[in-house]
């Protein structure tokens, strides 16, 4: 493993260690899984009677946006429940920056949801889509842009080197 590769590698779970035991980190955590428990309450009760009152093809779409939307809580749900694991030690943050743990992209919703769906299931939507972007940025933020540019040098660890050479150091 070249030095630059161990260097993103360390730096990325520094990263992860560092968001694994924020406020932010809790906030979110309990957002989402709050957010995971509504939508569970709502498909279940209200939106089942809701659906009953669309037309068949309101209906069908209707059931592909519930569709779209669990499928998107349960990638948040599985990105925050990888980062609890690093807090809670249960899983090396290392393993966590394994690209399997990434955020897929979202599918896009149809035109006409907003025309016939109703307003529970809008609600849910828009406020998924929300969390959904907040979590995508952050998971941008710390396994993305925390990639060193292909032939950067890190000016602190070139000194450093420069540093040891001239001393005789080991690294």
């Amino acid at each position: 493993m070249s030095e630059s590769t161990a260097n993103s590698i360390n730096m990325r779970v520094h990263v992860v260690r560092d968001f694994a035991s924020s406020d932010l980190f809790d906030r979110t955590f309990k957002e989402g899984m709050a957010l995971v428990e509504e939508t569970a309450g709502y498909l279940d009760g209200d939106g089942r009677r809701d659906s009953r009152l669309l037309s068949r093809e309101d209906a069908l779409l209707y059931a592909g946006e519930s569709m779209r939307l669990t499928t998107r809580l349960m990638q948040i749900a599985s990105w925050l429940l990888v980062q609890r694991a690093v807090r809670e030690g249960d899983m090396e943050a290392s393993d966590a920056c394994d690209e399997k743990y990434r955020l897929s992209p979202l599918a896009s919703e149809s035109a006409d949801a907003a025309k016939v769906l109703p307003n529970g299931l809008l609600s849910l939507l828009d406020r998924s889509n929300r969390l959904y972007e907040r979590i995508s940025h952050m998971d941008k933020r710390m396994f993305i842009d925390a990639e060193p540019e292909q032939g950067a040098i890190n000016p602190v660890i070139s000194q450093l080197q420069r540093l040891q050479s001239a001393f005789g150091l080991e690294a």
